[in-house]
């Protein structure tokens, strides 16, 4: 069980550092060019969407970064479930990820 737990802290700690030097190198001048893919749902005001279930799309402008690259992440990995985020978060990679972050974390977009 000690040893478990000495591995399960080493990769949580290796997991973190990698992730500090991601979001370092985050910018947010290259998130906002990659978000137009972002901007047809997001972007709009009070939409909702019908697809696969009516509801709400969420605002993502001036969310925490870490919560943008969390999101993305499970998608990505098929943890959290819909056809148009799980295309969308395949196609990115860590640094795409943080980039948006750090755009949607910002002040400028507020939708």
């Amino acid at each position: 069980m000690k040893l478990w737990n000495a591995t399960l802290a080493a990769g949580t700690a290796a997991a973190l550092l990698l992730s500090t030097s991601a979001w370092a190198a985050a910018d947010p001048a290259r998130g906002k060019a990659r978000s137009q893919m972002c901007e047809g749902c997001h972007g709009i005001a009070g939409y909702r969407t019908a697809f696969p279930s009516v509801y709400a799309v969420p605002k993502i402008g001036q969310q925490q970064a870490e919560y943008i690259v969390r999101a993305l992440q499970q998608y990505k990995a098929g943890a959290r479930k819909h056809p148009t985020m799980d295309g969308i978060a395949a196609g990115l990679s860590d640094e795409d990820m943080a980039d948006l972050a750090a755009y949607y974390a910002s002040d400028t977009p507020t939708r």
